[in-house]
């Protein structure tokens, strides 16, 4: 929570000054237009690391890293591998068999973007509702660890090899809220956002990487060990909907046209995948944004 926070006040400040600037300077009451409004968002997201275990090929996930490190088709590329380079005794781990995942990930997601469009409604009162369609593409990232099953066989002083792993996921939020905006100056506005959430989780990629190179272990083998003699299967997306719900406070710098927000929303929201534990699905999501809301579209007038 603390690096969401420090970033919103950062940029608090940065814009409020040169607000303060031009409240100076004004001689009337800035306009507060009602009515329709096009919104046009974009914001840093801060995703919750609960959800990113998904990713991180256990064995009771989807998408395993046992069912790829044991499998012929496979696993006999990884041993070569780590043999070429160094990393094992093929004397002492003489096939993939061998091979075993000794210290699972602790997963995270990386800091990343959201991007939005959307439509409001402002009563004169100030009251209003809003409609909104989020955008973001997130990366979970972890290492796990490789040893052999006999504890022997590993080159150096290292007692396993360390390997990457990182799965990919495109989400799709719908927001439907209600907001108040409290005139604070002339030129600002304080609002406050309270609504429902829908999102669809979009799984792309779960992919590890073993001495440079990259396996996917999502399964579209069946359940089944990857085989070149069984094919593959139909890839349907792991990911679900979900529901949740949020809140949000901004600062509204007000215009002609309409108006310029600098806020945070905190995420109360379900991110579902298939064959993964339910009560692991919610989770707080954060997000600093930036939004455009448009009124008043002669612009040149």
């Amino acid at each position: 929570m603390k690096q969401p926070l420090s970033l919103l006040l950062l940029a608090f400040l940065i814009v409020a000054m040169p607000l303060q600037a031009q409240k100076k300077h004004a001689t009337s009451q800035a306009p507060r237009l009602s009515g329709l409004y096009l919104t046009v968002d974009a914001g840093l997201l801060i995703p919750n690391p609960k959800q990113a275990d998904f990713y991180s090929g256990r064995p009771e996930n989807s998408n395993t890293i046992n069912r790829v490190l044991n499998s012929q088709m496979y696993g006999t590329q990884i041993w070569s591998s780590l043999v070429d380079g160094g990393y094992i005794s093929p004397s002492a781990i003489g096939d993939y068999s061998q091979l075993q995942v000794v210290e699972y990930p602790h997963m995270h997601y990386r800091l990343t973007y959201q991007l939005g469009v959307g439509f409001r409604y402002v009563y004169e009162s100030g009251w209003g509702w809003l409609l909104r369609f989020d955008y973001s593409q997130l990366t979970a990232a972890g290492q796990f660890n490789l040893s052999s099953n006999n504890g022997t066989g590993i080159l150096g002083s290292n007692q396993y090899v360390t390997c990457d792993i990182f799965g990919i996921e495109r989400r799709t939020l719908i927001d439907l809220g209600i907001a108040k905006r409290i005139p604070l100056t002339n030129l600002i506005d304080l609002e406050l956002c309270l609504g429902f959430n829908l999102n669809s989780t979009h799984v792309l990629q779960n992919d590890i990487r073993v001495v440079g190179r990259t396996y996917s272990i999502l399964d579209v083998w069946g359940g089944y060990p990857p085989s070149s003699y069984t094919g593959t299967y139909d890839y349907f997306n792991e990911g679900r909907l979900g529901i949740g719900g949020f809140g949000s406070l901004a600062v509204s710098y007000l215009s002609r046209v309409g108006s310029i927000d600098l806020g945070y929303t905190c995420y109360y929201m379900q991110t579902k995948f298939s064959n993964y534990n339910e009560a692991d699905s919610y989770a707080l999501q954060h997000t600093v944004f930036l939004r455009f809301n448009v009124n008043n579209f002669h612009f040149f007038d």
